[in-house]
């Protein structure tokens, strides 16, 4: 529940504070899973959620966990696990005997981890001593969440991306556009070369459920950006540039966001456009964007050529 900078803690899906005494955080939670529940007219996610909540914090010894563990309550969040997580992106370890890794180039999650911590030390108006803990997060505003949110969605692309083996290249933090480095609309989060083609990625963390419209995905929790716009933008800059076409655009978000596996959005702006939970990436890009057509060969060393050349980073 707390593993992204956008969910809410378990007292803010409960709605109340976290010094809330026991007896009323048991009536809260009694109330909320009664309004919630399906059955009378409430939301399904809503009440799994209020059920989620509660398992964290429901018991004494549960609750001592959560707040020592995750800055939410009580306790200071020192070194809590989500923060470790949040503080850096932690290179998956590499087994003796393991197949080779994809080849990677550029950091993953990079510009918009640099854009958080300016904005953070911006809005504090003095440096932050841990700008990653939890309980500090949460009080930053929310687009600045979203910074932190989708710079850790880069990063799990990543290492999914790494592990799809050594027929795989991948680009992260590509510049799209004269103004790379400055604007998130003139970057090209991932770029992944393999058998199945070559395809432009956005990594998303929305903080909520995926909707759709148009062949855009839209929502509250989406912000004020047009994510599938801004992908095929991205990936039209780099594909002038560096003179190859892409397959498609695949957008990855987080599971709970998606309920299956993959989303089609069709042909959007003359692209083919996936939506695919996380833990379906790698399945997607080694079986390949449906109607893409594959490459292989000259083409793809062509292919991986031109990229090479022509690619630059934020």
């Amino acid at each position: 529940m707390v593993d992204s900078p956008l969910s809410a803690s378990a007292y803010e899906v409960l709605g109340v504070s976290p010094a809330v005494g026991d007896e009323e955080l048991r009536r809260t939670y009694r109330r909320r899973l009664r309004l919630s529940h399906p059955d009378t007219g409430g939301d399904a996610a809503a009440f799994v959620a209020v059920q989620r909540a509660w398992e964290l914090v429901g018991t004494p010894e549960a609750r001592a966990a959560y707040d020592g563990g995750h800055g939410a309550g009580r306790g200071s969040g020192e070194g809590s696990a989500a923060g470790e997580r949040w503080r850096g992106r932690d290179e998956p370890e590499t087994r003796s005997g393991s197949r080779l890794r994809a080849t990677s180039y550029g950091r993953a999650g990079g510009w918009r981890r640099r854009r958080y911590l300016a904005l953070v030390r911006e809005w504090a108006g003095e440096e932050v001593s841990d700008p990653y803990d939890p309980a500090f997060v949460r009080g930053v505003p929310r687009e600045l969440r979203r910074l932190l949110a989708d710079a850790l969605a880069e990063e799990e692309t990543a290492r999914t991306v790494a592990g799809l083996g050594m027929g795989f290249t991948a680009w992260h933090d590509v510049a799209a556009g004269p103004q790379g480095g400055e604007d998130p609309a003139a970057k090209l989060d991932h770029i992944v070369l393999g058998p199945t083609g070559v395809y432009g990625l956005s990594s998303l963390d929305l903080g909520g459920i995926a909707r759709f419209r148009g062949g855009e995905i839209i929502g509250p929790d989406v912000g004020p950006r047009a994510p599938v716009t801004v992908l095929l933008a991205g990936l039209r800059a780099v594909a002038r540039t560096a003179r190859v076409r892409f397959g498609g655009a695949v957008v990855t978000v987080p599971d709970d966001a998606l309920a299956q596996a993959t989303v089609s959005l069709g042909t959007v702006r003359g692209t083919l456009v996936v939506v695919t939970r996380r833990s379906a990436l790698a399945t997607v890009l080694r079986g390949g964007v449906p109607g893409a057509r594959p490459v292989g060969g000259n083409e793809l060393f062509d292919m991986r050529t031109r990229l090479q050349q022509a690619v630059r980073f934020v």
